[in-house]
Order: C-alpha cells, then sequence, then structure tokens
C-alpha cells in the first residue's frame, strides 16, 4: 500500500532537519510573534550549525524571568512578508502569456489560465519565496467547475521524493479535525504507475506526533466525496504526475548536504532571521522612546488628591505623575514645585539604524531598493530607473527561469486531464509555451534608441528591431508589425536592387554588373 502504514511517526522523520527552518520561515512570513517567540525559546533552530545556544542572542528568545518586572513590549515588522509578496507581484503582477500552435486547444487554453489561474500563481508565489518553494496540483471537481483547475501545497505540508532531483512522488497531507488529544489527517500521495498518474487518499485517527489508524474517507466530511477505487486510488489516466515541484530557486545553501533537503528550493528569507531580529528590536527600541518621551510630573505628596482609604492618591486624570515624600511644611516641602521631565526622542539614530538594517535585507534577499519605493523623491530619467531596478530584475530572471518549465508541464497536464474528464478534445502534440510579464521593464526610450542605432548603421533587420522594442508579442503580431512597417516607407521596392536605377533598369544594367564584377 502506497500510503504510510498505521501508527507511523508525524511529521515524517525525513523531514527531522528541514521542518524546524520551516517553521521559523513560516513565523517570519506569518508575522506571528507567539510562533516567532516559540521557535527562539524552545526549538533549538542553531545548535545544528554548531552555534550552541545562540537562540537566546535572538531579541524574540529572550524572555524576562524577573516576575517582579513588566514584560518588554515588543514590535514587529513585517518586512519578511515584504520580501515575499514583492517576489510575487514581479513574477506574476501580470498574467503570463500561455499559447499552443492550435485554435481549438488555445481556445481552451484560455479557459484553464485565466483569472482564476493567475490568482492562484500569485498567491503560491509568496508562500514559494517564504519556504522555498511549493508543489502545484491539478486538481477537478465536476460540481465546482467545467475544467480542472491550480492549486496549491506548501513545503510544510509535503514529504517529496525525488530521483536525480527529479520529483517521482510525494505525499500531502492536512488537519481536518482535531478532538481533544485525537488528530484526523488526510494524507494524499501522488506517485505513477506504468507511467500514468495516480493519486491515493487516506484518512487517519491518530495524535500530534502518531498517524494512528486509517479509517474510512466517509468517517469524516472533507473526504467523504471523494471518488476512489477499492485501492484508495484516483487515476489521471495520463501520462505523469498531476503535481509538479516548484523551487523558488537554487541552490539550497541550508540543507545542501541533506539526502532530501538538497533538492528543495531555497528560501528568500534563508539567512536573513538575524537581520529581521535586528530590524524589530530597534523599532521596539524606538517604540521604547517614544513611551519614555512622555512627559512626567514630579510632585510633592502633599500635592496629591487621597483618593480615599486603600485607592491611593493620583495628580490630576491623565497626567503621569511620580510623588516625593517630604513632610508637609518641611523645609524640602518649601523648596519642593511641580517639575516637568521628559527624555528625547532619538528619532534620527534610530532612523539611521533601521535604514541600515533594512537596506541589507533587500540587498542580500536579491532586490533593488527602488522595488520598495525607496528610491528617494529626486527625478530621474526612466533609464536611470531601470538601471535601479536591475537588481530585482536579475532576481526575477532567475525566478522565472525555474518557474517556467513547471507552468509549461502544467499547462499540458491540465489539457490532458480536461480532454479524460471533460471530453473537450485537446490536442496534446502541440508544444505549450509559456512567457511570464517581465516585472522589471526595460526602458522604451533606451530601446527606441538602440533599435534606431542599428538600423542606420544596417546591423539589424526590421524583423530583429521589432522584436527588440516589442518583446512580449506574439510571432503573428510582430510578423503584421514588420509588414506594416515596410507598406508605410515603401521598402518592399528596395528590397531587390535589380528594381533601382534610372528609367527602371536596374543596377547590374546601369553599372554592368555582372556575377559581382564591374564592367567598363
Amino acid at each position: 500500500m502506497p500510503l504510510p502504514a498505521n501508527n507511523t511517526v508525524w511529521p515524517p522523520k525525513q523531514l527531522e532537519a528541514i521542518t524546524p527552518k520551516l517553521n521559523e520561515w513560516a513565523a517570519w512570513y506569518e508575522s506571528n510573534t507567539d510562533s516567532l517567540t516559540t521557535v527562539y525559546t524552545k526549538q533549538p533552530a542553531n545548535v545544528r550549525r554548531g552555534v550552541i545556544g545562540a537562540v537566546k542572542r535572538f531579541f524574540w528568545g529572550d524572555t524576562r524571568t524577573d516576575l517582579t518586572k513588566p514584560a518588554e513590549r515588543k514590535l514587529h515588522v513585517p518586512a519578511a512578508a515584504d520580501l515575499c509578496k514583492a517576489s510575487s507581484d514581479l513574477l506574476f503582477n501580470e498574467p503570463p502569456t500561455v499559447t499552443v500552435d492550435h485554435e481549438k486547444t488555445q481556445g481552451r487554453i484560455e479557459d484553464l489560465t485565466g483569472p482564476d489561474f493567475h490568482d492562484a500563481l500569485a498567491n503560491a508565489a509568496e508562500t514559494t519565496a517564504a519556504l522555498g518553494g511549493s508543489f502545484l496540483r491539478i486538481t477537478w471537481d465536476v460540481d465546482l467547475e467545467d475544467h480542472p483547475f491550480l492549486t496549491h501545497v506548501d513545503y510544510d505540508a509535503a514529504l517529496p521524493e525525488f530521483r536525480f532531483g527529479r520529483l517521482v512522488a510525494v505525499t500531502f497531507w492536512r488537519v481536518v479535525q482535531t478532538d481533544g488529544q485525537i488528530v484526523y489527517r488526510h494524507l494524499e500521495r501522488h506517485e505513477t504507475i506504468d507511467g500514468i498518474g495516480v493519486i491515493f487518499h487516506g484518512l487517519y485517527q491518530g495524535t500530534s506526533t502518531n498517524l494512528g489508524q486509517i479509517v474510512p474517507l466517509a468517517d469524516h466530511a472533507s473526504t467523504a466525496g471523494l471518488e476512489v477505487d477499492d485501492e484508495g486510488k484516483i487515476s489521471t489516466e495520463s501520462e505523469g504526475l498531476a503535481v509538479f515541484h516548484w523551487p523558488n530557486m537554487g541552490p539550497n545553501r541550508s540543507w545542501r548536504k541533506d539526502p532530501l533537503g538538497q533538492y528543495l528550493g531555497r528560501s528568500d528569507l534563508d539567512g536573513l532571521e538575524p537581520l529581521f531580529d535586528a530590524l524589530d528590536e530597534a523599532y521596539t527600541s524606538l517604540l521604547r522612546d517614544v513611551r519614555l518621551g512622555k512627559a512626567m510630573l514630579v510632585v510633592p505628596n502633599s500635592l496629591l488628591n487621597n483618593n480615599g482609604p486603600g485607592a491611593g492618591a493620583s495628580f490630576g486624570q491623565d497626567e503621569i505623575y511620580s510623588g516625593v515624600n517630604a513632610p508637609p511644611g518641611s523645609a524640602a516641602d518649601s523648596k519642593l514645585s511641580i517639575e516637568q521631565i521628559q527624555f528625547d526622542i532619538r528619532v534620527q539614530e534610530h532612523e539611521q539604524t533601521i535604514k541600515i538594517l533594512w537596506d541589507q535585507i533587500i540587498k542580500s534577499a536579491g532586490y533593488s531598493a527602488q522595488t520598495f519605493g525607496d528610491g528617494g523623491d529626486v527625478a530621474v530619467t526612466a533609464t536611470e530607473v531601470f538601471a535601479k531596478e536591475r537588481r530585482s530584475g536579475l532576481t526575477q530572471g532567475r525566478k522565472g527561469r525555474a518557474v517556467r518549465p513547471v507552468l509549461e508541464a502544467i499547462v499540458k497536464k491540465l489539457l490532458a486531464v480536461d480532454n479524460l474528464v471533460f471530453n473537450s478534445g485537446n490536442d496534446l502534440t502541440k508544444p505549450v509555451e509559456v512567457e511570464l510579464a517581465d516585472g522589471v521593464k526595460d526602458d522604451p526610450e533606451a530601446l527606441a534608441r538602440t533599435a534606431q542605432l542599428l538600423g542606420t548603421a544596417l546591423a539589424a533587420s526590421i524583423d530583429t528591431r521589432v522584436r527588440m522594442v516589442n518583446p512580449n508579442k506574439d510571432e503573428k503580431w510582430i510578423d503584421a508589425e514588420v509588414e506594416k512597417i515596410k507598406a508605410e516607407n515603401q521598402l518592399d521596392s528596395l528590397a531587390d536592387p535589380d528594381t533601382l536605377g534610372i528609367d527602371g533598369e536596374g543596377l547590374s544594367e546601369q553599372f554592368g554588373v555582372e556575377n559581382g564584377d564591374a564592367t567598363e
């Protein structure tokens, strides 16, 4: 049976070295301060790196043990979430262009890759950047949609199996119910049998650390509607898995030598955890200055209002005050007056510290400050803007190279499942091409100047120059544009030198050119 055996330890042992780090990145991405505190106080995330006790030096791992002092009010800044959102926007701010050389199939592709497909990719791109990768899954439900659609599963809910770096099987899991100590999990395994993709489903009743026993799918509402055969599987009746591995980018530095982790993608947050922690500490210090900067009054106790037995004394209602003991009528009392104390708020010092940390974060993550609106208010040319965005453009290109072949394989599988389940008659023999929109667009002015110089120097054809200035246009559009340019500039008659000359005589007749030699 391909599903895990009863009473299997869960999460799987193969993920022991990987799960803690995924939990750490997830906490930063989710901006969950409770999870951050748990990660840096209870999980020895840095022990395996040989830095024993390093977790104690993290700001979020510093917990007060002196109960006589109030707990520090910590401020968290969602910098990690901002990085992951920027990654998604660079890749899928605009939908990808999917084409196939078959009219009917192209029409169906437009249905399959509509707004829902684009939204699924954009959402998956955020968690892919956060955790290092994800799995894109072909899903269908005839009661919901009239075509198969795309869903995704994050790294922290998957046990993949690789062969030479290629995905050959994967098991997903999700908790569908927790009832006290009892945990119900739905497991979904994708593999191939004789080259055909199949999906096994199983419902387990266990504990937080053990799968327990497999029970009928009908025992829970979330799995009762799955139409599986006697073996608990669903066949795609088409070649290949119905799930695809999307690595964020490589190589993976954290698990370079791990048998499983070496094939996973690298997170945008990898190695930036201390910087995120320091950024939160800097913002918390600034907030502490704001609190301490509130004016405080030092008031003799003789001027305080008695609030009654057991209710203490106060001075006004809104003021922050501190009473000073001095016997009424004494010399000390006569010299005391109401005194205001107000500490400076070190805005500039904190701002400089925060900027240094933030600049290093986005630089190490592979992005440009301009991507986050940090380019300043000075007016610059389009070429200068593009130059400042170049670092983000390089990162976007690297991620695009990783996801493009994945998307092409996904669309091919979507078409195959669409034929099987919805009898769509798609042509599966034609290659599918996917083009991603440019997150950092080329400067049109610079492209136009380059095309003009190439044309003047006779160093590039009209076709080449049109492609250069319009990199996102398809072949049909480019061919039509080339013909329009020729017609508008009457270039068709200039294509053949024999048509040039005086009174209709060609160059070869006018100058006696024959076989490349001039005659007098």
